[in-house]
C-alpha cells in the first residue's frame, strides 16, 4: 500500500483496520507454527520474513492509530471553538431559561429608563466620533514604506470594523426582547472578539469601555420595555376593573330607579285604598312597600359600600382541565352577567359556577382565598390572572372556612357542551 493510498483510508475507519491488520498478525504467527515440516535452515528463514512482515504491519496500525487520535483531538478541538462562538437564539430554549425577569438599573417607570437611555444615546454618538475612543488601531503600521499611508489603512480599516460592530448592536437594541438579553449580550461580546481577531495584524479592537457602553444600552432596552410591558398591564388591569365598576354602578341606578318607580307606584295605590277606607288592602300593600324600601336600601348599600359583593368559584374543565378554578369577585347585582362575560369566544366552553357567595366583605375573602391558594397559582407573574390548580372541591373547603356554612355549592360541574363535543364522532 503507498503512502498515497494509506492517506485515502478514512480517519473513522482506522480503528477497523487496525483491528484487521491484527488479524493478519494472528494468522502470520498460525502459519510460523505449523511450518514444522520444513528444514531448519528454510524455517528460521520462513520465520524471520513473517516477523519482519509481522513488525511492518504493527508498524503500520500504530501509526494510523496516532493519526487518527490527532485527527479526532484536532475535530474535537475545532467543534469546542465553534461551540464557543454559537449564540443561543431558539426562542423556546430562551424563555424557559428567562424565569422571572430581573432588572439590570432598577427605576420608578418606564419614562425613568427613557431619560436614561437618551443619556447613553448620547454617550455612544460622542464615543463614535473621531478620537471618540469607540475602536483603537496601530499607530506603527506602514504601507510602501509611508507611515502615513499606514495610519489611513488603519483608520479606513478601524472605522469598518467599528461599523460592523455598530450594525450589529443596533440589530440587536431593535430586536431585543427582555428574555433575550443573555443571548444579545453574549453575542456582542462575541462580535467584538471576532474584530479584535480578526484586526490583530493591526492591533485593531473594539474599546472594552464602548462595549460596556452598548452592553448598558441592551440592558436599559431590556429594562424599558420590561416596565413598558408591565405599565400596560396594569393599565389594563385598571381600565377592566373601572369598566367592571362602571357597569355594576349603572345596575345599581337602573335597578334602583326602577325600584323608586314600583314605591310610587305602591304609595299612590295605598293613598287610593286609603281614601276608600279599604285598611285590608292596604295593609297589604303596606308590607309589599316594606318590602320595595328594604331593596332601595339594600341598593343604596350596594352601591356605598365597594367592598360588598359576590365571591364567586367557576371552572371550566373543556378549557383549562378538572384541576383548574377561577377565584374572583364581583360588585354586580347579578353576578351570572360577570360570568357570561367571561365565556366570551376567548375561551372554547362556557364556564361552569360551583359557588356565588355573596358577603359584605367580599374583597377580604377574595384576597385571602388567593392567599390560601398562592402556590397552586398558575400565573405567578400576573397576580391578576386568577385561575389556580386546585379542585371545586379544595376551593370549597377553604370557602367554607372564610364564609361559614355554604347553603349552595355545586361539586361537579355540568360542562355540557364539553361532555357533549367529546361523544361526538369527528368529522
Amino acid at each position: 500500500m503507498t503512502a498515497k493510498s494509506e492517506q485515502k483510508i478514512p480517519l473513522f475507519g482506522a480503528r477497523k483496520f487496525a483491528r484487521g491488520l491484527l488479524g493478519i498478525i494472528e494468522k502470520l504467527e498460525k502459519q510460523i507454527a505449523d511450518l514444522g515440516l520444513l528444514t531448519v535452515l528454510e524455517l528460521e528463514n520462513k520465520k524471520n520474513e513473517l516477523q519482519n512482515e509481522v513488525t511492518a504491519l504493527t508498524e503500520k496500525c500504530e501509526s494510523l492509530r496516532i493519526q487518527a487520535d490527532n485527527a479526532i483531538a484536532e475535530e474535537q478541538a475545532r467543534l469546542n471553538e465553534i461551540r464557543s462562538q454559537i449564540v443561543e437564539t431558539e426562542e423556546l430554549a430562551l424563555l424557559q431559561e428567562a424565569g422571572v425577569y430581573r432588572y439590570r438599573h432598577p427605576l420608578n417607570d418606564a419614562v425613568a429608563y427613557k431619560l436614561k437611555l437618551k443619556r447613553i444615546e448620547e454617550r455612544i454618538k460622542a464615543a463614535v466620533k473621531k478620537d471618540g475612543g469607540a475602536v483603537s488601531g496601530s499607530t506603527n503600521w506602514t504601507v510602501n514604506g509611508s507611515q502615513a499611508q499606514g495610519r489611513k489603512m488603519v483608520n479606513e480599516t478601524s472605522k469598518l470594523m467599528l461599523r460592523a460592530f455598530n450594525a450589529e448592536a443596533d440589530n440587536a437594541v431593535q430586536t431585543l426582547k427582555p428574555y433575550k438579553l443573555d443571548a444579545a449580550t453574549d453575542r456582542l461580546i462575541k462580535v467584538a472578539a471576532t474584530i479584535e481577531r480578526l484586526g490583530k495584524t493591526m492591533s485593531i479592537s473594539i474599546d472594552y469601555a464602548y462595549l460596556r457602553l452598548r452592553i448598558e444600552e441592551l440592558e436599559l432596552t431590556a429594562d424599558f420595555l420590561q416596565k413598558e410591558a408591565e405599565e400596560k398591564e396594569v393599565e389594563r388591569a385598571e381600565k377592566e376593573r373601572l369598566r367592571e365598576e362602571r357597569k355594576a354602578q349603572q345596575e345599581m341606578e337602573r335597578e334602583r330607579a326602577r325600584l323608586e318607580k314600583e314605591r310610587q307606584h305602591y304609595e299612590n295605590a295605598l293613598a287610593a285604598l286609603a281614601q276608600k277606607g279599604d285598611e285590608e288592602g292596604a295593609a297589604r300593600l303596606r308590607e309589599q312597600l316594606g318590602d320595595v324600601q328594604r331593596a332601595i336600601e339594600d341598593v343604596d348599600y350596594r352601591a356605598a359600600n365597594i367592598r360588598a359583593g359576590y365571591v364567586y368559584v367557576i371552572s371550566n374543565i373543556g378549557s383549562f382541565g378538572e384541576d383548574t378554578v377561577k377565584i374572583g369577585m364581583t360588585r354586580r347585582l347579578d353576578p351570572i352577567d360577570r360570568i357570561r362575560e367571561l365565556s366570551d369566544a376567548s375561551v372554547p366552553f362556557n364556564f361552569d359556577v360551583h359557588a356565588l357567595f355573596f358577603s359584605k366583605d367580599a374583597v377580604s375573602i377574595e384576597t385571602a382565598m388567593h392567599q390560601r391558594l398562592a402556590d397552586r397559582r398558575i400565573n405567578k407573574i400576573n397576580q391578576r390572572r386568577e385561575f389556580f390548580r386546585a379542585t371545586p372541591l379544595e376551593a370549597k373547603a377553604h370557602l367554607a372556612e372564610l364564609a361559614g356554612e355554604l347553603l349552595q355549592f355545586t361539586d361537579i360541574p355540568e360542562a355540557r357542551e364539553y361532555r357533549e363535543s367529546i361523544t361526538l364522532p369527528s368529522r
